[in-house]
């Protein structure tokens, strides 16, 4: 994209062509504009259990098009219009292409309007839609947003977003951000709208439809909480929900402010294995769950729902660049989550008890999970979500900590956190950042950590040793981050 912005204003109409080379998904993502902002409306036809829906996209050309490109699958599209007026369009390889009457030339503001029906139940090679009891929620992470509705479907490119749900007045549309208005239509539905303050990654969106109750209170100093519950479960789950206050005291003393305007947790009303194939997923303030995780003791629990909600620092507020740097969300959801988990004296599936000794454990089957998964910073699409971008990755943030001392770490992670808010991040930021505030160069000792096919030596503890890899993939290498750390509240 960045090159596309220095293309001459005079140039040619180009196409745009499709993907933006992401080193994991390098089809995703659509070069020659930057999207601005998405106003996207659905309509839930609980008859059908389908969805009628608009997506508005306004965007800024960063060269002159002759055609623009969104990324789209699934989606019955019905018409297009550009800044108003009808145009051509067509759908191929989860891209639709859009045609207007004019090129689109460069540094200009276009708004491209897309009108289509979606199933929820459709069968997709991948989707983000959560088909639920009475309704559905959306789980686009990490590539499956653009099922749900057309976009940029990329992390690097975040908007602004307003969602207007609109349900049967028996059930509750609800979306990301701040509900803004509630419009009862007078034919037994209501169309309630919601806005995000601040930017997010299409992958973050979330939007339900279901036979919800609203659990609304203050948190710490003033933060509105909202759950969003199945009716039917509202007791059930409530003693897992109220942890969520004490939860948040706890982050904000390690990450600083909480970054929304909102925190709250959804329990999707499926816990079909087929669902979703994870347990929570951190969209953007209203973190989504399947309902019978919660239901555990807090012990069982705690650990996960400390990962899920560190997310809105790492991963919501402080985006990835490319997915190649997923692991500063996981790797650090994972070093805060254990680390909430030792403190209150919670032994995890080993027995541990103590951050050294889980780093300890990990750290001996570094060479293996290198082996199997590719080094910490290095996935690819088959092992993205593999153990080595989770309780790796926070083994690489350990090894930094012992290297530079709780200290300068507590300031490394604020400065990050502080210097990228609402934005993006990439791996080399977040070295340069380590490297400034601790007045060392550490491009070299991370660069082992991050990239390196053996495990480095870990500052502080010559006696901890790594087991030699083999052919044999170790126990839990793929697991998937998901599955293994947070899908089991193990981690």
């Amino acid at each position: 994209m960045l090159s596309a912005a220095l293309l001459s204003a005079s140039a040619p109409p180009a196409t745009a062509a499709g993907g933006v080379g992401d080193p994991v998904f390098p089809s995703l993502g659509n070069t020659g504009y930057r999207a601005l902002a998405y106003d996207l409306s659905f309509d839930y036809r609980a008859d059908t259990r389908t969805v009628d829906a608009t997506a508005e996209i306004t965007t800024r050309l960063t060269r002159t098009l002759a055609e623009l490109s969104l990324d789209a699958l699934g989606l019955d599209v019905h018409a297009v219009r550009v800044d108003g007026r009808p145009a051509r369009f067509a759908a191929h390889d989860e891209k639709l292409t859009v045609t207007p009457v004019r090129p689109l030339h460069r540094g200009a503001t276009a708004r491209v309007t897309v009108e289509y029906s979606a199933d929820p139940r459709a069968a997709l090679p991948h989707t983000g839609w959560v088909p639920t009891r009475d309704g559905f929620a959306v789980a686009g992470q990490p590539a499956s947003a653009h099922t749900v509705f057309p976009c940029d479907d990329h992390p690097g490119d975040k908007a602004r977003f307003t969602v207007a749900v609109t349900a049967p007045d028996a059930l509750r549309g609800v979306a990301n951000g701040e509900l803004t208005a509630t419009e009862p239509l007078g034919d037994g539905r209501t169309t309630r709208r919601y806005a995000s303050r601040e930017p997010m990654a299409t992958e973050l969106v979330q939007v339900s439809v279901g036979d919800y109750t609203v659990r609304e209170r203050p948190g710490p100093h003033g933060l509105p909480l909202r759950d969003v519950v199945p009716t039917a479960r509202v007791a059930e789950l409530a003693p897992a929900l109220d942890l969520t206050a004490g939860q948040l005291e706890w982050a904000e003393q390690h990450l600083g402010p909480f970054p929304f305007e909102s925190y709250g947790i959804l329990p999707a009303d499926t816990d079909d294995p087929a669902a979703f194939g994870f347990t929570g997923l951190e969209t953007q303030t209203l973190t989504l769950y399947k309902p019978n995780f919660l239901r555990r003791p807090e012990s069982q629990i705690g650990s996960h729902m400390m990962h899920e909600l560190v997310h809105s620092w790492f991963g919501d507020s402080v985006t990835p660049a490319t997915w190649a740097d997923l692991w500063l969300n996981e790797g650090h959801a994972d070093f805060y989550g254990l680390g909430y988990r030792y403190e209150r004296g919670w032994p995890d599936a080993w027995g541990d008890t103590t951050l050294a000794a889980r780093m300890r454990r990990v750290y001996g089957l570094g060479d293996q999970w290198r082996h199997d998964s590719g080094p910490v910073a290095s996935p690819t699409a088959d092992t993205l979500f593999d153990d080595q971008r989770y309780t790796g990755g926070a083994l690489v943030l350990y090894a930094l900590r012992e290297k530079v001392g709780p200290a300068a770490f507590d300031r490394i992670e604020r400065t990050f956190l502080r210097e990228h808010r609402y934005g993006n991040a990439s791996t080399r930021d977040y070295v340069r950042t380590a490297s400034e505030v601790s007045g060392q160069d550490l491009s070299g000792f991370l660069d082992d950590w991050l990239y390196g096919r053996s495990t480095p030596p870990m500052p502080g503890h010559p006696d901890w040793t790594v087991t030699p890899a083999t052919d044999a993939p170790a126990a839990g290498a793929r697991a998937a981050g998901r599955g293994a750390t947070e899908g089991t509240g193990t981690i």
